[in-house]
C-alpha cells in the first residue's frame, strides 16, 4: 500500500510530541511560579497526561524515516545523513549556542565556566531543561542504517516481526527496571542522570516505529477497528501512572514522573497506538488536518529548539502581568503564546535561510 495522503503517522506523532513538549515547559514555569498547592494535583494530572512526549518523538521519526527509505542500506547512509545535516543538526548547533550564550541562567547541572565545561554543555544537553530530548534523538539519527537493516531482515516476515518486538520489549523493560532500582531515588541518582538521554532509554519506540510500517497493511485495518480499546487501555494506564505519581504526595514535582518506568513504557505504547489510529481516522473522513499536520510536522524540530528560549522571554518580559492570572488561565495563554512564538520564529529563519541562499547562489 503506497502512502498517498498529505501526512503519515510520523507526521502525526511528531505534531503531538512537540505540542505536548511544549506544554510540559510551559507546566514547569507555572507550577514554580504561579500555582497554589491546592492546584498542583491538577497540573500534575495534566503533566503525566502528556508525558509522551521524547518516546513519540522517536517512534515518529523512525516510522516516517523506514516509509521514506524502503530497502535502504549504507549505500543510502551519506546522502540521508547529508539532508538530516541541514535539518536537524545545524539548527541544533545554532539553538544549542543560541541559550549557552544569550540565556546561561537556563543552563541545567553545572554552569559552564571555562572553555572544556562549555563545549561538555554543549554536547551533553544541559544547555536548556529540553535540550537533552535533543541529544538523545540525534543519536537515534546517526544509527538509522541498524534500523533499516531491522526493516530489511524482517522482509514483512511476521515470525520475525514479533521476534524482534519481543526483544526489544524485554530489553526495554529490564532497562527500565534497572532504571527504576539504581537511579530514580536509588543509589546514583544524581550520578547516572546521563542515562535519560542515551538512545537504548528509548530504543523500543524506534522498533515500534519500525514495525508499523513493515506491517502497515495489516496493523492499519486493527487500529481503525479497535481503536476504543485502545482508548480504554490508554485512560486506565494514565490512570495507573498518575496515581503512581501523586502517591509521592505535595509538594508535586515533575522530576518523579520521569519516562523510565515499566507503566510509563506501556503507557506510552498505547499512546502512540491512540494518535495512530487517530490519523487513520482522519484519512478515512478526509480531514484538513492531514495536510496541516504535515506543515507542522516539517517545523516541529525547529519549534522545539526554540520553544523554551521564547518561553523565557514570555514569562520575564510580563512577569508582573502573569502573576495577576488565574493559574489555568495562565497555562493557556503562556502555552498558547509559546507555540505562536516557536513556529512563527521556525519559519521565518526557514525563509530567511532560504532568501540568503537563493541571494548568494542566484
Amino acid at each position: 500500500m503506497k502512502h498517498l495522503y498529505p501526512a503519515d503517522v510520523g507526521d502525526y506523532a511528531k505534531t503531538f510530541a512537540v505540542l505536548a513538549v511544549m506544554l510540559q515547559s510551559v507546566l514547569t514555569v507555572v507550577m514554580r511560579e504561579a500555582t497554589k498547592s491546592s492546584q498542583e494535583f491538577l497540573f500534575g494530572g495534566i503533566y503525566e497526561l502528556v508525558k509522551y512526549a521524547a518516546p513519540m518523538f522517536i517512534f515518529g521519526i523512525m516510522y516516517s524515516t523506514i516509509r521514506t527509505n524502503p530497502g535502504a542500506t549504507m549505500m543510502n547512509y551519506p546522502l540521508y545523513m547529508r539532508n538530516r545535516w541541514h535539518i536537524l543538526f545545524v539548527p541544533s548547533i545554532w539553538w544549542t549556542f543560541t541559550y549557552l550564550l544569550l540565556t546561561p541562567q537556563l543552563q541545567q547541572g553545572r554552569p559552564y565556566n571555562n572553555l572544556g565545561t562549555f563545549c561538555w554543555q554543549f554536547i551533553n544537553g544541559n544547555a536548556a531543561q529540553h535540550l537533552w530530548y535533543n541529544v538523545m534523538m540525534l543519536q537515534f539519527i546517526i544509527i538509522t542504517p541498524l534500523f533499516w537493516w531491522i526493516a530489511r531482515w524482517i522482509n514483512n516476515n511476521i515470525k520475525r516481526g514479533w521476534f524482534t518486538l519481543a526483544l526489544a520489549l524485554i530489553f526495554q523493560i529490564c532497562w527500565h527496571l534497572m532504571y527504576e532500582f539504581q537511579v530514580f531515588h536509588g543509589p546514583h541518582d544524581h550520578d547516572w542522570y546521563l542515562l535519560d538521554r542515551v538512545f537504548p532509554s528509548f530504543f523500543i519506540f524506534a522498533i515500534f516505529g519500525t514495525l508499523l510500517w513493515c506491517f502497515h497493511e495489516q496493523l492499519f485495518p486493527l487500529l481503525s477497528k479497535f481503536w476504543w480499546l485502545i482508548l480504554i487501555c490508554w485512560g486506565l494506564l494514565y490512570g495507573f501512572v498518575t496515581r503512581n505519581f501523586f502517591a509521592f504526595g505535595l509538594p508535586v514535582k515533575f522530576a518523579n514522573a520521569p519516562y523510565y518506568l515499566p507503566s510509563m513504557l506501556f503507557y506510552n505504547l498505547t499512546a502512540i497506538l491512540a494518535v495512530a489510529a487517530f490519523h487513520l481516522h482522519h484519512i478515512h473522513s478526509h480531514s484538513c488536518w492531514l495536510g496541516r499536520c504535515h506543515h507542522i510536522a516539517d517545523y516541529a524540530h525547529r519549534a522545539y529548539l526554540s520553544h523554551v528560549f521564547w518561553l523565557y522571554w514570555i514569562w520575564q518580559l510580563g512577569k508582573d502581568l502573569w502573576l495577576a492570572f488565574n493559574p489555568l488561565l495562565l497555562l493557556i495563554v503562556i502555552y498558547l503564546l509559546t507555540v505562536t512564538c516557536s513556529f512563527t520564529s521556525a519559519y521565518g529563519f526557514h525563509k530567511l535561510w532560504f532568501k540568503l541562499k537563493n541571494h548568494n547562489h542566484p
